[in-house]
């Protein structure tokens, strides 16, 4: 899964990743922050506003506006870092899943994180069994619907009523949600809570779906839904769920095909979705199919040598999808044009001139060049 964020280069929300920074909005828990909303914690029922208020009218300034203080979630919740104090788990440092208690300890942790140890990891105590912890679960699902999905009123301000309440919309919601559950996502992920990151990454496809039914034009909304469901899919991958694995790397490649081929990242996610598809159908025994998801991914990357000749990861990128072609081409039996795919990727290479500064691309290339050359003395 890559570790980079795929809201990160959005233009709308003014081009920041919001699991970043949000200078606008620092330390402020996000369901208070918006001028539009009353400052009731979605979570507590707690109306911080009017604290905020009643602070102010016993010796604060007066003409301070109570939103632009920085009101302190009770949970902890840190905008800036996302550190949820109580709803996360110590192990996976995410948001908790399936929140399962110790027994006789009562520590509180994932149900997958908590499963591989033998002694408590708080406090070392032997682990007798584990119960499930429904209402800590209900308060965590309270906490994402809350301050993860903010509801916002209409940006009119004029609030229809319906039903004794006011009608809201989400308002950018792939930005905001999305952002904070790719996060927890991928901190998940990497400690193998894969469960975790799946349920999040799927909240996240939910949110993004329902945004571009409004805007299906919006190619932003393409882009970060592509890089999702390729987390999907790594998730799947990881979990042994093969086919659902492919359906979400052919619906990756289908979302991220959509926006024009500028993105020097967005082509690179393209082409390692495509790359993973080849990957799976290669393990599984079909070679051709193999080599039409390994063909498809040196096309893209072509392109983007020829728009970005002189970005060297571009050039290891190509060298690397040509290197894919060539091995299938040989097991097919097709030793002339396994041979030319393997030249062709050691000239790319032997071109390509690094400076000191890119120690980590160089080691790449000669890791790629080293493959090349055992290729071709096998021949």
């Amino acid at each position: 899964m890559s570790s980079l964020c795929p809201f990160a280069g959005a233009t709308t929300g003014g081009g920041v990743c919001p699991v970043k920074s949000d200078k606008s909005n620092a330390g402020v828990c996000p369901a208070k922050s918006d001028k539009s909303i009353s400052g009731v914690c979605p979570v507590t029922g707690k109306d911080h506003g009017s604290e905020l208020k009643e602070s102010s009218d016993h010796g604060e300034e007066k003409d301070t506006d109570p939103r632009m203080v920085p009101a302190k979630c009770p949970f902890g919740y840190d905008s800036n870092t996302f550190k949820l104090g109580p709803l996360s788990c110590i192990v996976c440092q995410a948001l908790l899943h399936e929140s399962s208690k110790c027994k006789p300890c009562a520590h509180k942790f994932c149900k997958a994180c908590i499963s591989r140890f033998k002694d408590c990891p708080l406090c070392g105590a032997d682990i007798e069994g584990i119960e499930p912890d429904a209402e800590l679960q209900a308060l965590v699902d309270r906490f994402i619907d809350g301050h993860a999905r903010i509801k916002r009123s209409h940006a009119t301000g004029d609030v229809e009523a319906a039903g004794g309440k006011n009608k809201v919309i989400y308002e950018d919601v792939s930005m905001e949600r999305g952002a904070f559950l790719v996060q927890q996502a991928m901190r998940a992920f990497r400690a193998q809570n894969i469960e975790s990151a799946k349920s999040r990454l799927t909240m996240c496809v939910e949110d993004i779906r329902e945004e571009l039914k409004s805007s299906e034009a919006n190619l932003d909304l393409c882009s970060q839904l592509g890089a999702v469901l390729g987390m999907l899919g790594d998730c799947c991958r990881t979990l042994g769920d093969v086919p659902s694995a492919i359906t979400y790397y052919e619906e990756s490649a289908e979302f991220l095909s959509k926006p024009p081929a500028k993105d020097l990242e967005l082509v690179h996610t393209l082409s390692v979705s495509l790359n993973k598809i080849g990957d799976l159908r290669y393990y599984d025994g079909d070679l051709q199919s193999a080599r039409n998801y390994y063909a498809r991914s040196l096309d893209v990357r072509r392109n983007a040598v020829k728009e970005h000749s002189a970005v060297a990861s571009q050039v290891i990128d190509l060298a690397t999808s040509l290197a894919k072609v060539a091995d299938v081409d040989r097991n097919l039996g097709n030793e002339s044009a396994a041979v030319e795919g393997f030249e062709e990727a050691i000239q790319c290479l032997e071109k390509l001139k690094l400076d000191s500064e890119q120690a980590s691309l160089e080691r790449r290339r000669l890791s790629v060049l080293d493959f090349l050359h055992n290729q071709l003395a096998d021949k």
